[in-house]
């Protein structure tokens, strides 16, 4: 009989206890006696956020796929059941077996955002592990990281056993065979960790050394053993039409974040916008075919019930095949009243013959990043939309029966002037015109339309063009989002237009995480012991503390944000290959500043080096037209 790990009383206590409780439909339970492996994976946020991520249900659904591995499910407890394990001294659970984490032989933690770093270190600390991997002993679980922010896993370093670079479907099973190997002679932790450095696509941190400048730039590295790589090539999917995809994804007892089927129709884009980390890293573009897309669309649907489905990419109208998968979807979703969510879609390529499609199911309000306010800042970010061309397409969404459209620009971006900013207030006011233009008084919903323009800040990332690129203070910041407010409330068409801006506090934050070295990790662990959790969460930053703990251990934050960079300077994160050269994002930086755009991959090979993994659109007809 499964017991649960919290007692009804401690369950009572807590807001939302269906978050701990696990056994939700399609979670997989087996008998642990039976399987060689037990591997908890965790997604260092609140359960909400955790079902939401695609990544976890595909790693989850292909590792329960082997028989002898058993994949459970760790997500942060919020602040109030954190609180009661503390006090009661319960340590971190899994969600299907319920028993400890700290009896399973992998902790595999996904990272998908800077700002979670100090719930790494709580999931750690309520599991009853020791935060740092060279205090672990050899009872302790291996802990592995993954994901986006893996590729500058350095501020982390310190907490993780090893790293996994790139995409999870293609090396976790030699990883697994190796454990068991080493485990079944009798090797020691360190024996796995020497053996699992030599795995392509996976990093182990303690055995390289940083070298540092009389600055504080990096010098180099240094490798503790001769026989490790110099450089960590990323992991790719090249077939991602026959590899693991979840037929069965979890379905939550609770309304999480994104209540909904994902499928995921390509990885990868063609766009190159400059300030895109995700469209380099995933770089080259590669497609599922359109039938394994309907075939899955329709197990998924009838294996969850849910009631919307989402085509996940980072552009979807670049799919090739949008508009027969669309035509299947509506057939099949529209008689059983399921809602078709098309994110990603480029206001260029938003065709009235996709609208039409989508117009008799349910609808939800449209999304379009123009992400700057002016030709002029569009070229450097390499955007590659003209006024014209969104204006155009917000005409045809509104013709098409949408009276809700939401914008989503940068502050801050490289080169960036009072008037590129004041062009985001103007281009708010002349799609709110449009509409007007465009919908006769007889035909408006509510008689109106509601702009809703957001402005996040511009931090620069590793493995784009802009890494080299200054950021942002957090007063400049203010001042830039002050300015754009002003500028909305001087158009014609305020009323119509909605206003909503980023914290500068986290933006600065994550600007140092996002380029840092290993210095910052002791900043990271004295935040988190001083009170530091839940940082994406508003209400649960403090700004002071993390203030005081940069003063504390010496750092200083303008070192890492907004200090010009030589092109020749030695990056932390130099020593992973994402696929793209650094030549090419050097090239790529130099364009921005002559505000030179480059033609998508469809258009025109760039010659970024992706080509090297030998398939994807760098091998589709057309791409070296």
């Amino acid at each position: 009989m499964r017991k649960l790990a919290l007692s009804d009383d401690i369950l009572m206590q807590v807001e939302k206890p269906a978050r701990y409780i696990g056994n939700e439909v399609n979670s997989v339970m087996k008998d642990k006696e039976h399987v060689a492996i037990r591997f908890a994976m965790c997604f260092p946020d609140v359960y909400e956020i955790g079902m939401s991520h695609l990544g976890i249900q595909i790693i989850y659904s292909m590792l329960n796929e082997w028989e002898d591995v058993w994949c459970e499910r760790v997500y942060s407890p919020w602040v109030d059941l954190d609180r009661l394990m503390r006090d009661n001294h319960i340590p971190l659970f899994c969600l299907e077996s319920q028993e400890p984490v700290k009896d399973m032989d992998f902790l595999g933690i996904t990272i998908q955002y800077e700002m979670c770093y100090t719930n790494i270190l709580q999931i750690l600390d309520l599991a009853q592990i020791p935060l740092h991997a060279a205090d672990r002993g050899e009872d302790a679980p291996i802990v592995i990281g993954g994901g986006p922010c893996t590729y500058n896993p350095e501020p982390i370093a310190d907490f993780f056993d090893l790293f996994y670079i790139g995409e999870g479907e293609t090396q976790y099973r030699n990883l697994l065979d190796w454990y068991r190997k080493n485990k079944e002679e009798g090797g020691s932790r360190l024996d796995f960790l020497k053996g699992a450095a030599k795995i392509p696509g996976i990093y182990v941190p303690q055995f390289y050394q940083e070298l540092y400048n009389a600055d504080g730039t990096v010098r180099g590295r240094k490798k503790l053993y001769e026989d490790i790589p110099d450089t960590i090539l990323k992991e790719i999917v090249m077939d991602v039409t026959n590899t693991y995809y979840p037929r069965k994804p979890v379905v939550p007892f609770i309304k999480v974040t994104q209540d909904r089927v994902v499928l995921e129709i390509q990885r990868g884009c063609i766009r190159g916008c400059r300030f895109c980390q995700a469209g380099q890293l995933y770089r080259p573009v590669r497609e599922r075919s359109v039938d394994m897309l309907k075939e899955y669309a329709a197990d998924m649907l009838r294996n969850t019930g849910h009631e919307e489905i989402s085509l996940s990419s980072l552009s979807s109208s670049d799919y090739s095949h949008l508009n027969e998968l669309l035509d299947f979807l509506i057939e099949d979703c529209g008689t059983k009243h399921v809602n078709i969510s098309l994110p990603s879609l480029r206001i260029d390529a938003f065709s009235l013959d996709v609208m039409s499609k989508v117009q008799d199911v349910k609808k939800s309000s449209l999304t379009f990043a123009p992400e700057a306010g002016s030709q002029r800042l569009r070229d450097v970010i390499n955007k590659g939309l003209t006024e014209e061309v969104i204006l155009n397409g917000a005409a045809l969404a509104f013709e098409g029966g949408w009276t809700r459209v939401k914008l989503y620009f940068m502050l801050g971006l490289p080169t960036e002037t009072e008037e590129d900013i004041r062009g985001i207030g103007e281009l708010s006011n002349k799609i709110a015109a449009t509409f007007f233009e465009t919908v006769p008084k007889d035909k408006r919903v509510n008689g109106k339309v509601q702009i809703v323009t957001s402005t996040s800040f511009f931090i620069p990332k590793p493995f784009t063009p802009f890494q080299w690129a200054p950021m942002c203070t957090k007063e400049e910041f203010l001042e830039k989002a002050h300015l754009t407010k002003q500028g909305i409330m001087e158009q014609l068409n305020q009323k119509s237009i909605k206003y909503n801006w980023h914290e500068a506090d986290v933006s600065v934050l994550e600007g140092v995480f996002a380029r840092g070295d290993r210095k910052i990790a002791q900043v990271i662990e004295s935040a988190y012991k001083r009170g530091c959790l839940f940082d994406s969460w508003s209400e649960y930053f403090h700004n002071d503390i993390w203030m005081t703990c940069f003063e504390d251990c010496g750092l200083d934050i303008g070192f890492y944000t907004t200090r010009p960079r030589a092109d020749d300077e030695i990056f932390p994160w130099d020593f992973l290959d994402c696929g793209v050269t650094r030549n090419f994002l050097l090239r790529e930086w130099k364009k921005a500043q002559a505000q030179t755009i480059s033609p998508n991959c469809k258009v025109q090979c760039q010659g970024c080096g992706a080509n090297r993994f030998g398939g994807g659109i760098c091998f589709w007809e057309k791409a070296h037209a």
